[in-house]
Parts: C-alpha cells; structure tokens; sequence
C-alpha cells in the first residue's frame, strides 16, 4: 500500500445516486493538485453531521493539522469546518470544474455497476456499491498517478 502524502487542501463534494430502489448519497474528496480521489462514501442522509464526519475522517487520514476545505456552497460544509475549526472556501470555477467532472465519472461507472451487478438482496446494505467503489478509487488512482 502506498503512503498517504500530507494534503493541505481538499475538494468536497456529495451527489444524489439512485442504487437499486435506493436514493443514496455518495461524498467524494479529492486532491487539488494530483486530482486523486482520497475518499468515497455511500450515505443515506446529507447533513452537517455527516459532512463533520467526512471531513474530519478525512483530516486526519491526511496529515492531520490545519487545511483548507474547498466546497459548493450547501450549508452543512461552513458550519462542519467551523466546528472542526478548519479554513472553508467555495470552489473556485477550476475547483468546479474538477470536482464536477470526477463526480459525473464515478456517478456513471457506479450506475452502469448497478445496472450488471444489482443486488437482489432484501434490505441491502450495499456492501458490495461501496466495495466496487473502493475498487473504481485504486483502478483511478493507479492510471492518475502513471499519467
């Protein structure tokens, strides 16, 4: 496994995905300069708890310390950094741009998964979206890094 350089600024974003029956909510964080995706989650919900709790698994799987949270804007994102006492901007139009475009990709790929790959059990927990995500993240990395 590959050690995890120090970050200084992240990319949030989260967006609505429909898995199965389901409508959840996956967050992806990614880094500014590299574009590597750092993180994917598969939510139910979308509020401030949950954002305090992305970003704060996030901080410190990353170098710990003071960065720089780059977000669109929902309300939720201002008041976790304010609680984690970490700086918060809104995405600059390259920020948008990047985060965008990373988030259309993986919405795709996980669609397209769910479409051959559905899950036929009763209450799904969605083990097996969130493992082909952590898959999809390592497979982008790997081409990322060579690229």
């Amino acid at each position: 496994m590959r050690k995890r350089k120090r970050t200084t600024e992240f990319i949030i974003d989260e967006t609505m995905i429909k898995i199965g029956s389901n409508y959840m909510w996956i967050w992806v964080a990614i880094e500014s300069e590299s574009k590597e995706i750092l993180r994917i989650s598969v939510l139910k919900e979308r509020n401030m708890l949950i954002a305090e709790h992305f970003i704060s698994s996030l901080t410190k799987g990353y170098g710990g310390g003071k960065h720089s949270i780059s977000t669109d804007g929902g309300t939720w994102y201002p008041q976790a950094c304010q609680f984690l006492k970490l700086d918060h901007h809104i995405h600059s139009s390259y920020e948008k741009s990047i985060i965008e475009r990373t988030m259309q990709y993986i919405k795709d790929r996980t669609e397209g998964f769910d479409d051959y790959f559905p899950c036929s059990k009763e209450n799904c927990k969605l083990k097996h979206v969130q493992n082909w995500l952590t898959f999809f993240l390592s497979m982008h990395n790997k081409e990322v890094i060579n690229t």
